[in-house]
């Protein structure tokens, strides 16, 4: 059984998109300059379009060939999102777009409220270690 041409226009298609949309896409490659490491993050929206019609006439039955029309399309959107900012053991998230409501914000900050009940917990832990209570 032969192949349909609507099947080679639709794999031709998804190989093309393919080959632009990998995971460096996405998550960029690192910039690293001697204390920071920077990671570029992106957000890629595609979309996809294939159509074809068999026609057939007095002398051309369906299925014949050249009796196929179709076309494809396809579109790619890339917007850069955030980036990563890598400083020894300090990974911080700074989104190129602010935050636009409550639960962003919460999100973007939670990092930090991390690192300050760290260090108070540390140093309630050393007052408690030299005062021996």
């Amino acid at each position: 059984m032969n192949e349909h041409p609507l099947n080679d226009l639709m794999n031709s298609t998804m190989e093309k998109i393919r080959a632009m949309a990998d995971a460096n896409t996405v998550v960029g490659q690192p910039i690293i300059t001697e204390e920071v490491t920077i990671i570029p993050v992106s957000r890629v929206s595609l979309g996809v379009g294939v159509g074809g019609s068999d026609f057939a006439s007095k002398h051309q039955k369906p299925g014949a060939d050249n009796a196929f029309g179709g076309g494809s399309g396809a579109g790619i959107s890339m917007d850069p999102i955030a980036f990563l900012i890598v400083r020894g053991d300090n990974v911080r998230l700074l989104p190129v777009i602010p935050p636009s409501g409550p639960l962003d914000r919460v999100i973007d900050v939670v990092p930090e409220v991390v690192d300050k009940i760290t260090d108070f917990v540390e140093k309630q832990q050393e007052k408690k270690d030299n005062t021996g209570f």
